[in-house]
């Protein structure tokens, strides 16, 4: 059985983000394979920690689903980073970063300050020149989209809790946490989800997490906040693959994007109930509908 590769970190020192300063801001990574090979980025995703994507990487899995993917993320063809997201609990966190920027008072993350943070992980600590494929879910995938509506819905019930002290608890807001899953699992695991306590994270650490995602803007970046040329910009190619039920990245909001990036992307709608969750990696679908998925989205892959 293959080892899960350690945990390591790349120290940035002083690191300015949108919010102000991190004195001492840390990336959490994990590689898997040879650097010689092309080299594929795999950022975490809402939620995630470098643990929750381990299970999709390894010759050793024998499901259909792990032969699916590991056509795509296989450590024996690629060098494949796995780098989390700032506030995800691994990185500079609101969990885990020292007084005065600990809880409340750590600075607001951007989308823009997680790649910086990132490239400079890959260029500087890792030696990478060149990046095959960027490969990721959800938040980790997520580029342009500038989401309010359904984001506001878990955060004004966990920060309406009893025991979230205005963000300044002394212990973990059991009721507010509690709250937010109630609110948020519905768009995206279901209930099972809620019964076995997949919310059981930091607070404050998710809600520095969703307002990275609410800022998101990829127009600010250049051109004047002009998201067509902006996207019309981007040279690399893409494949576009929302499902036709997610609620959180919706096929009609792909279509607009994928028209905006002149002929480099190709927008597949994966037709399936299981909404934001329907992947070919996720361990708790069914057998038989990762089977069907996966057979619709392996001819994509190979023409892209």
């Amino acid at each position: 059985m293959t080892t899960e590769p350690a945990t390591q970190y790349y120290y940035h020192g002083r690191f300015r983000v949108v919010g102000g300063v991190l004195p001492n801001a840390v990336t959490a990574y994990r590689t898997h394979g040879d650097p010689k090979n092309p080299c594929i980025v795999f950022p975490t995703c809402y939620g995630s920690k470098l643990d929750s994507q381990a299970y999709m990487m390894g010759p050793d899995k024998a499901s259909e689903w792990n032969q699916f993917i590991e056509e795509v993320l296989n450590p024996d063809k690629y060098y494949i980073a796995t780098i989390a997201l700032f506030c995800n609990g691994e990185c500079s966190s609101l969990s885990n970063t020292p007084l005065p920027y600990n809880g409340p008072y750590f600075p607001a993350i951007s989308y823009e300050d997680n790649a910086r943070a990132q490239y400079a992980a890959l260029t500087k600590k890792l030696g990478i020149e060149h990046i095959y494929c960027v490969v990721g879910f959800s938040m980790g995938g997520q580029m342009v989209e500038y989401l309010d509506n359904f984001l506001e819905g878990p955060k004004a019930a966990m920060k309406a809790s009893k025991d979230f002290e205005d963000d300044h608890y002394k212990s973990v807001p059991e009721y507010g946490i509690r709250a937010f899953g109630r609110v948020y699992c519905p768009w995206a695991y279901g209930q099972t989800w809620f019964r076995d306590n997949g919310y059981l994270y930091d607070g404050l650490d998710m809600l520095a997490l969703l307002n990275t995602w609410q800022t998101a803007d990829v127009s600010k970046v250049r051109d004047d906040r002009n998201l067509e040329n902006r996207l019309g910009a981007i040279k690399a190619k893409g494949l576009i693959m929302p499902c036709k039920t997610d609620l959180y990245f919706t096929p009609e909001d792909s279509e607009i994007e994928v028209s905006y990036l002149k002929d480099t992307a190709n927008l597949v709608v994966i037709d399936s109930v299981w909404g934001h969750v329907d992947n070919p990696g996720n361990s708790q679908l069914a057998e038989g509908h990762v089977r069907k998925t996966s057979s619709f989205i392996k001819p994509k892959l190979k023409r892209f």
